[in-house]
């Protein structure tokens, strides 16, 4: 029986009493579907928290059963429908549970599609939802042509639309059935590429740049793997894609050299290693630089700093290849900082230098080794200059605390010692009154 009929014989059911037979058919296989998704989802939730140890949130048994349970609802209604069509077949027309079967896999396509794509695209990418919609559109357009019985219709219209490029000969159908193989082989190479980052993350004795690394390079060269597989499997010419890559080519030659050198500097960041995920760095000249923060993401395009004002900087990968970089770090989380003070000149420099040493270690983010020095630095106009040197090894937790608790430690220790802290004075006297 073709769609078409299939409304027609539909509408008759519609108008007998024995239809009910079929509606009671298909609420006992959503109940059930129902019931069946309710106890797997409390079985998948129970094993994952069992789990949590040995099985990590990116592995590809984390995946697999997060699929699973996206699509467990749909599977399992269409599997009883399917079983109990043949059954009900026997004593009553099944029409009705044969519209059902197209639109519950129509149901499965659109949740696999987007479960896939929203695994691969990590983030609250705002394309995601423009995208869901435009498949759900398309499916349920295919779905409903099919229903309707004007599918072969429209795709003779559709390959009426003729055109050519260069020696090749096109039509629309043709043009349709590249971009869904094309679709298909994408998902099918995203759902890989996304088993082998769980694997390199899970990966316990891989840099965590090198993961990065490796799992974007195997996405990218499957997701070519997949366009070179999926147009040919239609019958289009590979070879016609030559004049868009000369295009590409002299795109990037002037317009997007830009954009490529953030890629290229990049991967050459991800492989050198000179900069990492919780890396404390400065951009630019100078102790401070221009922008200083901690790197949370390394993207091929950009690197994400926050500072410690909680404020996120976007830094162009170029940048971080071709500026001076001051990472504080990179092989050795010690850091060194100082405080200035100054003390009157009839002050004991000895005992006073040995306040500022106390006051250092009686901080408990001050290491002991290397041990805290003072120094004496100028004899100024008001004062003699004292420097306190000290280190920590936690410059991502910032230095301005650890400062400001010395400072005032320091003014507590130099009131109860008489040491004085001078200020500018200035004395003036009148000649010839």
């Amino acid at each position: 029986m073709n769609a078409g009929g299939l409304l027609l014989e539909l509408w008759r059911d519609l108008q007998q009493p024995a239809v009910l037979w079929q509606i009671g058919v298909l609420a006992a296989c959503f109940l059930l579907a129902w019931s069946v998704d309710r106890w797997l989802g409390q079985r998948l939730v129970a094993g994952a928290t069992a789990e949590t140890d040995a099985v990590p949130e990116g592995s590809a048994r984390a995946f697999g059963r997060r699929g699973l349970k996206r699509l467990a609802l749909p599977l399992v209604m269409l599997l009883l429908v399917l079983a109990a069509r043949p059954l009900l077949a026997q004593w009553h027309s099944v029409n009705l549970l044969s519209l059902a079967i197209p639109l519950l896999i129509s149901l499965m396509v659109i949740r696999a599609v987007m479960f896939i794509v929203r695994h691969s695209f990590t983030g609250s990418a705002p394309w995601l939802a423009g995208f869901e919609r435009t498949l759900a559109f398309m499916v349920w357009s295919v779905v409903a042509l099919h229903i309707l019985g004007l599918l072969p219709e429209a795709i003779e219209l559709m390959e009426s639309v003729r055109f050519s490029l260069g020696k090749a000969k096109l039509d629309l159908w043709l043009i349709l059935q590249g971009l869904g193989a094309v679709l298909v082989t994408l998902l099918v190479a995203l759902w890989i590429s996304g088993v082998i980052e769980a694997r390199l993350l899970a990966a316990r004795g891989l840099d965590g740049n090198l993961q990065l690394v490796f799992g974007r390079l195997a996405r990218a060269l499957l997701i070519l793997l997949a366009v070179l597989i999926g147009l040919p499997l239609v019958g289009i010419d590979l070879t016609m894609l030559s004049v868009f890559g000369g295009a590409l080519g002299v795109g990037l030659g002037f317009g997007l050299q830009k954009i490529a050198a953030n890629y290229v500097s990049g991967f050459i960041i991800l492989l050198d290693r000179s900069i990492r995920i919780g890396s404390l760095v400065a951009i630019g000249a100078g102790a401070a630089g221009t922008a200083r923060g901690i790197v949370t993401r390394i993207t091929t395009r950009f690197t994400l700093l926050r500072s410690n004002t909680g404020v996120e900087m976007i830094v162009p990968n170029e940048m971080l290849v071709s500026s001076i970089i001051s990472n504080e770090t990179l092989t050795d989380p010690q850091v060194r900082l100082a405080t200035q003070v100054q003390v009157a000149y009839g002050t004991d420099l000895e005992r006073a230098l040995a306040v500022l040493v106390e006051m250092a270690r009686s901080q408990p983010r001050v290491l002991a080794e290397p041990p805290p020095k003072g120094f004496v630095t100028a004899f100024a106009d008001s004062g003699i200059n004292l420097e306190l040197g000290f280190w920590i090894g936690d410059p991502e937790e910032g230095s301005m605390q650890i400062k400001s608790d010395i400072y005032l430690a320091i003014w507590k220790a130099f009131k109860e010692e008489g040491i004085e802290i001078p200020f500018p004075q200035r004395e003036v006297r009148w000649l010839n009154s």
